[in-house]
This record gives structure tokens, sequence and C-alpha cells, in this order.
């Protein structure tokens, strides 16, 4: 696809994989789902979960029936869950493809056993804190005791909670988790056993050894990037899985005091040579990445984005360096520097420049940049 578009994403396969093995071996004996939704956090949803399901995964976690769906018809046989409550004209189709619902409403309940399932398994998720989805803590004895009323239909397989501030490190936050874990452990205490109890995203995963319980659903972390700044640290044995690519389109010599793109409002203020790139904020590059300091690399070295990105197109300036039409461009990704060491911009980088996350940059790539898998010794 390079040939017919020169933009496109590589996804290092074995970077998942490897990922999936580090957090195995850290949660233990937990086990590890992975997060697949978003068509894998934009890395491609079949190839991730084939990869990781190989790598040791015991599951795989989506948000939308369709996303479910679509694995089954790719041939993913393994436990798919899908994270919150789905619209009830969804409960046929939840049964007939062998989905695993979260659920927290008795009419849902009864969506699902008009499709006459036997032991179809269904996780109760408990809101403890987050406050956008689920039972009340006070109210989940109840809905548990309306799903053991609907055997042999039904059958709680799985009880879970979702953290909003496990990413951070401030003393509040470690309060507020603690709280949330508090609250769910004394749901549990009201229920009878339960296969599967989990509460840990990447972020409790990695930082939060009380949190593991008897699994955790792995999402950023699995494509190596770091869930937040609280937990950066925890993050080096992970390795990125995506990388954004482009060849240079067009280059020119521009004078000083001449100004570019769309408002002219960067302004030279030196003689140049600016290479257009064929990528734009249509494929996933914010529009303002230059006005916050974006760059590329090209030969290994750092070239500013100059002039806002168009839809279609960014420019950058390359300085003296010999630029020609058709060499490689990383915009995420690692090059070779001159001096032999390894230069990078991740999609922290970006994120930390536009006051996001990691994930708003991943998810963020649209489907108009074809993706490339890939194994590491490819290159």
């Amino acid at each position: 696809m390079s040939d017919i578009r020169w933009a496109w994403a590589e996804i290092d396969l074995d970077a998942i994989a490897h990922n999936v093995g580090v957090l195995r071996e850290r949660v233990a004996p937990a086990a590890v789902w992975a997060v697949v939704k978003a068509d894998g956090y934009g890395h491609g949803a079949f190839d991730v979960a084939r990869t990781a399901i190989a790598a040791g995964a015991e599951g795989l976690c989506v948000a939308l029936v369709q996303e479910g769906i679509e694995l089954r018809r790719a041939g993913i046989d393994a436990p798919i869950l899908v994270l919150t409550e789905q619209p009830i004209d969804a409960a046929p189709h939840i049964v007939a493809h062998r989905l695993t619902p979260t659920v927290y409403r008795r009419p849902f309940l009864d969506a699902l056993v008009a499709e006459g399932p036997v032991g179809l398994p269904v996780h109760l998720m408990v809101d403890t804190g987050m406050q956008r989805v689920g039972v009340h803590p006070h109210s989940a004895a109840a809905v548990a005791a309306s799903i053991a009323q609907r055997a042999p239909a039904l059958r709680l397989a799985g009880v879970y909670t979702h953290f909003a501030v496990a990413d951070e490190d401030h003393p509040d936050s470690v309060d507020f988790t603690d709280g949330q874990l508090a609250k769910l452990g004394r749901v549990l205490e009201q229920l009878p056993a339960v296969p599967l109890v989990h509460a840990a995203n990447s972020a409790a995963a990695l930082a939060r050894p009380d949190a593991r319980l008897s699994m955790v659903r792995a999402g950023i972390a699995i494509y190596g990037v770091s869930p937040g700044p609280g937990v950066d640290h925890l993050c080096d044995d992970l390795r990125p899985a995506m990388e954004v690519k482009a060849r240079i389109s067009f280059v020119k010599q521009v004078r000083s005091g001449s100004r570019i793109s769309y408002g002219l409002r960067h302004r030279f203020d030196r003689d140049t040579t600016v290479a257009t790139i064929p990528i734009g904020y249509a494929d996933g590059v914010p529009r303002r990445l230059h006005a916050v300091g974006g760059a590329v690399l090209i030969g290994g070295r750092r070239c500013p984005i100059v002039g806002a990105v168009t839809m279609d197109q960014l420019m950058v300036d390359c300085g003296d360096h010999d630029v020609r039409v058709g060499d490689d461009v990383t915009l995420i990704g690692s090059q070779n520097a001159p001096d032999g060491s390894t230069i990078r911009i991740g999609a922290e980088e970006w994120a930390a420049l536009l006051d996001t996350i990691g994930y708003e940059i991943v998810c963020g790539i649209s489907s108009r940049v074809p993706r490339v898998p890939r194994r590491s010794i490819d290159h």
C-alpha cells in the first residue's frame, strides 16, 4: 500500500506479543484479557486479537457488539467481553455470536433470556466512582439475584468495575482508587463466589498489585503506549507497536520572510528547504500540531512542522539538509540518527504537546492510513 499512497502505519505484531508477555508476567497469577476495541486502538483488531491470544491472553474485550461480531466472523473463538451494556435490540446478536455481555439493568437481562440461551455468561458492572455506567453498589446484590433467577439461561460469570484515576499518582488519586476497590470488595461480600472479578485497566495492572484480582483488562499497554505520566516509569519494558510513516512528495526552497499554509501563520526567518508530506488532519495528524512544537523525523533528524497541518498534507522545515522526493519520513516511531543513536517521536510526545493522552493519538490515526502488519525482524 505504500506504493499506492505515500503514508502508512506499520504495526509490529511482535511488539504486541512481547507486551502481552510482559503484562502476563507482571500480573500473574491474574489472567490478561486484551482490549481490542476501536479497531485495536487503531492497530487492527483482528491482527492484534490473534497475536494477543497466541501470546497468552485468555480473552478479549470490545466496546461494541459490532466489534465482537467482526472478530467472530474473522475466526476468533476466544471469549469476548462486550464492555458496557448494549441496546436491547443487540441481544439476538450477542447470543448468536457467543459474546459475553456486560449487564446492569433488568430489561436487558430479559432481552437476553428471550433469545433462548443456555448458560450465557454475563458480567455485572458496578459503578464504584467513575459515574459513567454500571449498577450502584447498593443495588448490585439485587441485580445479581435477578441474574440467578434467570438461570439456566444466564449465569453470573464476572463482576467488575472501572477505575477513574488509576493512571495518576498523586495522593488524592491513590485514595480514590483505594475507595473504589473497597466498594467493590463490599459488593463481593454480598454475592456468591464469582469466577472472574476484575477492576484493573492498564494503569492499575502496572501500578496496583492489589487491583489485579482474577484478571486485568489490558488496553493501551499491550500497544506499548504509557497509560499516563503517573505510570510512565513502569512502562520501560513495553515496546510501541505503531509507527506512522510517509514519504516526501515535494521539495522547494523558500525565502526568509515568506509565509506558509492556511492563515499564513508561520513566517520563515531564513532561507530554507521545505518538504511537503502527504498526510494531514484527515489522517489523524492534529491540525494545530505545528503550533505546539510538532516535528517529524527525516534522515534521523527532527524537522519542525511549519504552518497549519492541512487536511491531506503538511509541510516541514528541513533547513540545509539534502532531502528529496521519496525520502522516508517518520511521524510516530524511530529512526537512526547520523551519530548512530536512535531518535524517537512517540505517541506520548504528541499527547504531551496537545494536552491529551496517548490513547487519543493512536486511536485517531484514521482508516485512510493503510495498516501494514509486520514482525520486528522485518526491519
